[in-house]
């Protein structure tokens, strides 16, 4: 199945939704999002070796 490009109208709702979102993310957004990834693998792996009876 080929790809069709993208008509005028598709890309500039594209990059009008992109920017949109680009300006309402913040460094805190960010900061929050990597703390909670790296919270959520340590209590992913902690719970999976508790399950394998390590």
């Amino acid at each position: 199945m080929a790809v069709r490009p993208l008509t005028n109208v598709q890309t500039g709702t594209l990059g009008g939704t992109l920017c949109s979102i680009f300006v309402s993310i913040t460094v805190d957004d960010v900061v929050k999002t990597v703390v909670l990834a790296a919270l959520g693998a340590i209590v992913s792996f902690g719970v999976s070796k508790l399950l394998q009876g390590r």
